[in-house]
């Protein structure tokens, strides 16, 4: 099952950033993503402000519980226009990511069905 820190390097990834980097970005100290990450340790309440004071785009509730999607804020928050083009463009990354995943579902779904069929016929 995958912990907050797994979902941090996801949008570390999404962001087009070093570990490095996005610690520097939200004050942590450096190196710790990655020993969060290596040691599958919990992220201290702390770290999450920083990533939402820095990243307002970023959903909270999918950092700590996975559910919903990683970006997203409440409309009456923020405007489009108050969007950074790295922040758009992760965006738009993360669309297409869910979009691909679906449709790769579907086909694996598809080709198991086939080979289903093809065994009963057998």
């Amino acid at each position: 099952m995958a912990k907050a820190i797994d979902r941090i390097f996801s949008i570390i990834k999404s962001l087009g950033m070093s570990a490095r980097q996005f610690d520097m970005s939200i004050g942590a100290s450096n190196g710790y993503t990655l020993r969060m990450k290596k040691n599958n340790a919990s992220v201290g309440s702390d770290i999450l402000e920083r990533i939402v004071e820095k990243y307002p785009f970023v959903n909270i509730n999918w950092i700590v519980t996975g559910r919903g999607n990683m970006f997203g804020v409440d409309e009456a928050e923020k405007s489009p226009k108050d969007y950074s083009l790295k922040e758009i463009e992760a965006m738009i990354d993360e669309k297409i990511k869910a979009h691909k995943d679906e449709e790769l579902k579907a086909l694996i779904r598809k080709i198991q069905n086939e080979i289903d069929d093809t065994e009963k016929d057998s």
